[in-house]
């Protein structure tokens, strides 16, 4: 249990055995809370600066799950003037990058399907702009604040500079973009899935309006990267799209931003 839970958390979650999660590149600490005959809990905590991710998350959960897609439900949210804490349930199932009882064309199958429902919601009823003028402006702004890891950078791009990245990102900016309401980081340990059917989105800090593009590029490098070249075409496919290539690898380029 982290030593600066919120006072009125550590009576109500003293009973449960706590173990902190290592998949993802969240900038949070997250915690799975189990206990016997108690649902599963999860716990996220950020030191709070200039920029933090789970007010936007938990924002984002709750207008997700009225939408109907399945996603975490919050119980509770605190902001002390140290740290920001999120309290939600557990999604069942596994990861679709760890689960262990799924073949290589149901995982596909299953994230396409997942992402394709989520890109049918209304993108004018979305409150979250993550157009790429936002997003351009997040990626200096991060930039600028050292936040961007060089050294995680897919690898045609290592040995770059984020300066000079960015720099790639103004040079070839889109002229159009094909509006959806987007996951922000569809990458499949942020899909579950349990008895072979989509269980929900999980990691929603950057779901917004944005282009159709900047999710299945992310996706399409998680399939590659977790089940090989060979399904990535498959996964479109099951989808629905003919991506354009210069996007798709636009935003691959973006994407190493964040």
């Amino acid at each position: 249990m982290p030593p600066e839970l919120p006072p009125t958390w550590t009576q109500e979650l003293a009973h449960y055995a706590w173990r902190q999660q290592t998949i993802g590149r969240s900038g949070a600490a997250v915690f799975r809370l189990e206990a016997n005959g108690q649902p599963t809990l999860f716990v996220k905590t950020e030191q709070r600066g200039g920029f933090n991710t789970l007010p936007a998350e938990a924002e984002r959960l709750r207008w997700l799950g009225e939408t109907g897609i399945p996603c975490p439900a919050i119980l509770k949210e605190t902001r002390d003037g140290r740290r920001n804490w999120l309290l939600t349930t557990a999604i069942p199932g596994r990861d679709l990058a760890s689960s262990p009882h799924l073949a290589p064309e149901q995982i596909v199958a299953i994230a396409a399907d997942a992402l394709r429902d989520l890109h049918r919601l209304a993108p004018s009823g979305c409150p979250f702009d993550h157009r790429l003028e936002r997003a351009l402006a997040e990626a200096e702004a991060r930039t600028q604040a050292g936040l961007v890891d060089e050294t995680d950078f897919d690898e045609p791009r290592l040995g770059r500079s984020a300066h000079d990245l960015f720099e790639e990102l103004l040079r070839r900016r889109p002229d159009r973009e094909d509006l959806v309401v987007a996951h922000g980081d569809p990458s499949l340990p942020n899909l579950l899935a349990e008895a072979g059917r989509f269980s929900g989105f999980v990691d929603c800090a950057r779901l917004g309006v944005a282009d159709q593009h900047r999710d299945l590029a992310i996706a399409s490098s998680s399939v590659r990267y977790n089940l090989g070249e060979a399904w990535v075409a498959p996964f479109l496919t099951r989808y629905g799209a003919k991506p354009d290539p210069e996007r798709m690898d636009y935003y691959q380029l973006l994407d190493e931003f964040f």
